[in-house]
C-alpha cells in the first residue's frame, strides 16, 4: 500500500528561489521512497522558529490540510532539531520526518551490499542519537519512516550508550575498509590501469553512462532518485588501446545530509583519489546551476577539486534545439553527450584519454626532476 504524505517547504525570505528548489526536490524524494504526496505547504518566513520551526498557528493550518486530507505522514523540507521533530507532532498530531530522514530511508532501501548498509546504518544512528535521549527514548518516530525500515523500528529500546558502542563499532568497521581500499588502491598503482570516477548530481545517468561506455549492462539504471547506491567499476578500452578502470558513484543532491557524506566517505573518496573525473549534468534540468553548485561543493569537501575533470552533458537527447544551443553558447567546454543514443561517446572516451595520458606525461616529468 502506497503511504500518502503531506509536504512542507519552509525557506527565508531573501532566498526563496532556494528553497523552492530545494522544495520541488522534495516530491521526487518522497515519490522514491515510496510515498504519494497528496498535498503540499509552502511558507517563505523571516526567521526559523526555535520551537516548531514554521510557528504553531502555521502548524495548525498544516494539521487541519492534513486532517482533510487523510493524510498521517507530513514531510517538511528541513532537517529538524529533535525537540522541534517532537513539538511539531504534538501539533500537528502525525508522523513527521525531516528531509535528513527522508533521504535515509532512501539510502537504506537501495544499500545492497554489506558495506553500503554500514554506512547507512552509521548514516542513521548518528541521526537518531540525539532523538534517543530521556524520556522521549520511545516517541512515535521510531514507528519507522517512509517505508518503514531502519534501525528505529527494529531496535526502539536502544540506550543511548547501545547506540554508542553500535556507532563505534560501524566506524571500526568502516576504517577497517578504508584500509583495505587503500591497500587495494596500492596494488592498482602497481599495475597502472588509469581510475575514472563518474561523479555528479543523482539521476542524471550515471549508471547507464557507464553501460554505455563499456557495452554491459548488468549495473542497475533507472529513472528514480539514487537508484544505484552501491558504487560500481568496470574495465573500458580507450581509442588507442589502453585499458582504464571506470568508476559509478552515489549521486550528489541539494543539502546532502553531514551524516551521509560522513559516512559514505570511505565509498566517495574514490573520487578524490581518481586519475580523473567525469562530472555529469542534466542538462534538462530546471536547476541545472543549484545542482552544479551542489556538485563541485561536494567535490571540494572531499578534496576532490584537483583531479582533472571532464564535464558533460548526458541525456542529449532529450534536449530541444533551442535548448541545446543556449547551453552550447554558455558552456562551450561541455561535451554533449547521450547514452540512450551513444551521441558522443566516442569523442568522451577520446577526451578521457587525452586526460590520462597528459597526467600520465606530468607524472613522468615530475619523476625526472626529482
Amino acid at each position: 500500500m502506497i503511504e500518502k504524505a503531506f509536504i512542507v517547504g519552509v525557506g527565508l525570505k531573501g532566498r526563496t528561489k532556494q528553497s523552492l528548489e530545494s522544495f520541488a526536490e522534495l516530491e521526487g524524494l518522497a515519490h522514491t521512497a515510496g510515498a504519494r504526496v497528496a498535498g503540499r505547504f509552502f511558507q517563505a518566513i523571516e526567521r526559523y522558529q526555535s520551537a516548531t520551526l514554521i510557528g504553531s498557528g502555521k502548524a495548525a493550518e498544516i494539521a487541519a490540510a492534513a486532517k482533510r486530507l487523510g493524510v498521517r505522514t507530513v514531510i517538511f523540507d528541513r532537517e529538524l532539531s529533535a525537540s522541534q521533530q517532537k513539538n511539531l507532532e504534538g501539533l500537528i498530531k502525525a508522523k513527521i520526518i525531516d528531509r535528513t530522514r527522508l533521504i535515509l530511508d532512501i539510502f537504506a532501501r537501495r544499500a545492497r551490499t554489506s558495506e553500503g548498509r554500514i554506512q547507512v546504518e552509521l548514516a542513521q544512528l548518528s541521526y537518531f542519537l540525539p532523538r534517543l535521549m530521556g524520556s522521549w527514548r520511545g516517541f512515535s518516530q521510531q514507528v519507522g519512516g517512509i517505508g518503514t525500515r531502519g534501525p528505529g523500528e527494529r531496535k526502539i529500546e536502544y540506550e543511548r550508550r547501545h547506540v554508542q558502542y553500535r556507532i563505534e563499532h560501524l566506524k571500526k568497521d568502516l576504517e577497517r575498509i578504508r584500509r583495505e581500499r587503500a591497500v587495494r588502491r596500492k596494488k592498482r598503482l602497481s599495475v597502472p590501469v588509469p581510475q575514472v570516477a563518474l561523479v555528479g548530481y543523482t539521476n542524471v545517468g550515471k549508471s547507464t553512462l557507464l553501460n554505455a561506455l563499456t557495452g554491459k549492462t548488468q549495473v542497475y539504471a533507472d529513472n528514480k532518485l539514487f537508484a544505484t547506491l552501491d558504487p560500481t567499476s568496470r574495465r573500458v578500452r580507450l581509442p588507442g588501446g589502453d585499458p582504464a578502470v571506470l568508476t559509478d558513484t552515489v549521486g550528489f543532491i541539494l543539502n546532502l545530509p553531514t551524516d551521509l557524506i560522513a559516512a559514505f566517505r570511505a565509498t566517495l573518496e574514490e573520487a578524490a583519489a581518481a586519475d580523473c573525473l567525469v562530472v555529469v549534468s542534466d542538462p534538462t534540468a530546471a536547476n541545472l546551476e543549484s545542482r552544479d553548485r551542489a556538485v563541485e561543493e561536494t567535490l571540494a569537501e572531499l578534496g576532490a577539486r584537483a583531479v582533472p575533470a571532464i564535464r558533460i552533458f548526458n541525456k542529449a537527447d532529450a534536449l530541444e534545439p533551442l535548448r541545446a544551443a543556449d547551453l552550447e553558447r554558455r558552456y562551450p567546454d561541455r561535451l554533449m553527450v547521450s547514452a540512450a543514443t551513444g551521441r558522443g561517446l566516442d569523442e568522451l572516451l577520446r577526451r578521457i584519454q587525452n586526460v590520462l595520458e597528459f597526467r600520465a606525461a606530468s607524472r613522468k616529468a615530475g619523476s625526472a626532476r626529482l
